[in-house]
């Protein structure tokens, strides 16, 4: 697959894999995400982290409200509240499960699936196995079968 390069936002230098995707300039760090959190929850985040390490290379992105996860595009991102982490991932099909709290279709390709991890537990091979299938969202792969790539000619 050969897809055009990522754009660039001119002001804060974050790549995107459409041209001027809309998006908050402002960034933060993870400190401000965990500042006032118990170390439980900056662990939760930790392993989380290193389970989408364990698929491939992941650029975190720490914004105002959440931290994306994102390889061309984000296919991931969580939350961190003072008791769990808040988060969603991006599949390419609408997936019913009872550990989803809610699924919002974006477009065909692209259904947002909220989750809540509250304990080490969570994050299993069930869960894992979805940042996998996320993270091939986040690659576009899922646009190479319907022939729907941003192809350089």
């Amino acid at each position: 697959m050969r897809c055009r390069p990522l754009w660039q936002c001119p002001k804060c230098r974050r790549r995107f894999a459409n041209p001027n995707q809309s998006h908050a300039c402002g960034r933060c760090d993870l400190e401000h995400h965990f500042s006032h959190k118990s170390p439980q929850i900056r662990a939760l985040f930790d392993d989380v982290v290193a389970a989408i390490r364990r698929i491939g290379p992941v650029r975190i992105l720490p914004e105002k409200t959440r931290i994306a996860f994102q390889v061309r595009m984000s296919f991931a991102q969580v939350t961190p509240k003072s008791k769990w982490l808040d988060g969603h991932v991006v599949l390419a099909r609408r997936f019913e499960h009872p550990r989803f709290r809610q699924i919002q279709t974006i477009s065909p390709r692209n259904h947002v699936h909220s989750f809540r991890i509250t304990s080490p537990r969570d994050i299993d091979a069930e869960f894992t196995s979805w940042l996998a299938e996320a993270y091939s969202v986040g690659e576009q792969r899922h646009l190479e079968t319907k022939g729907l790539t941003n192809r350089r000619t």
